[in-house]
């Protein structure tokens, strides 16, 4: 499949990596900004709005935008999370509501995280399973409230529950790097609990993967087939850098450094991507092992 694919997001790091692989695939790419300093290098056409996206003549929308959530959460911050996802969900549903049917795109991509899991603990996490507890598992059911309501309109819906993206430009890998670049890198808390990451090609390549197939539909977790504990992850990742990894972070000081976000580094998601799987998508690195290789060595 091929066509005109829209991106909301295109300038962030999974946005350029899908907007990269599309545009190898075929796709004509346009990108939307809220922003002049949106625009990115490799998406050829953008779309400036404001409160409601002009969304004519696409065959397919990605709706990748969210302020991070992993820092501080104070009173400022949730609202801009909360209006960076339902907000801008809404609006697109609002772009799409006041086109004709044959105007509309067939399908809608819309983001959303394995953070709606909550903190299940060795639990196999497949997408039919009841979402958890907590206010981040809540933020991302609203999230995915709000892309549903785009299925009435006759578009066909996924929900990407992503993990924990990894990549050499992606802020959560950096992060990682630097205790153990300094030699001070370690376990999170216990490092009982289980990680569900995925490399961003795989990501941006599942993405499309969904939009080609029409048998897929509803919750997808985007994310790897070999979910890791935080303890294996973390000894990985020392070995993969020639480091040691002695250093653990217990539960206390995570809580002072990060606040309330210290819980979703603690908790356990043991997501597994049956959709994804069940519907043929090979995945490049299906391993942690296997993406250490490519995101380590220059």
């Amino acid at each position: 499949m091929s066509g005109k694919l829209g991106i909301v997001g295109a300038s962030g790091f999974i946005g350029r990596e899908l907007a990269r692989q599309a545009t190898a695939a075929g796709w004509r790419v346009c990108g939307f900004s809220r922003s002049a300093r949106g625009a990115a290098e490799g998406v050829p056409s953008w779309r400036a709005w404001s409160e409601v996206p002009d969304l004519r003549g696409l065959d397919a929308l990605v709706n990748l935008a969210g302020e991070p959530v992993n820092r501080r959460w104070t009173a400022e911050r949730r609202v801009l999370f909360h209006d960076s996802r339902i907000g801008v969900t809404e609006r697109i549903a609002a772009g799409l509501e006041i086109l004709h049917s044959a105007e509309r795109p067939r399908v809608l991509v819309n983001a959303s995280a394995v953070g709606i899991y909550g903190n299940r603990g060795d639990e196999i996490l497949e997408e039919g399973v009841t979402p958890g507890g907590g206010y981040l598992a809540d933020l991302c059911r609203d999230w995915e409230k709000s892309a549903d309501a785009v299925a009435g309109l006759g578009l066909r819906v996924m929900k990407w529950r992503i993990g924990v993206v990894l990549g050499r430009e992606g802020e959560a890998f950096k992060q990682m790097m630097i205790p153990f670049r300094l030699g001070v890198g370690g376990r999170l808390g216990s490092g009982r609990q289980w990680m569900p990451w995925i490399h961003v090609e795989d990501l941006a390549a599942s993405m499309l993967h969904g939009i080609g197939h029409a048998n897929l539909a509803g919750p997808i977790n985007g994310t790897a087939p070999e979910p890791e504990r935080n303890a294996d992850f973390t000894r990985k990742l020392a070995q993969a850098l020639h480091r040691p990894a002695i250093f653990p972070a217990p539960p206390f000081a995570l809580k002072l450094l990060l606040g309330e976000f210290a819980g979703v580094v603690l908790a356990s998601q043991r997501a597994v991507p049956r959709a994804l799987l069940e519907s043929g998508f090979k995945f490049r690195y299906p391993t942690l092992e296997t993406a250490l290789v490519e995101l380590v060595n220059p």
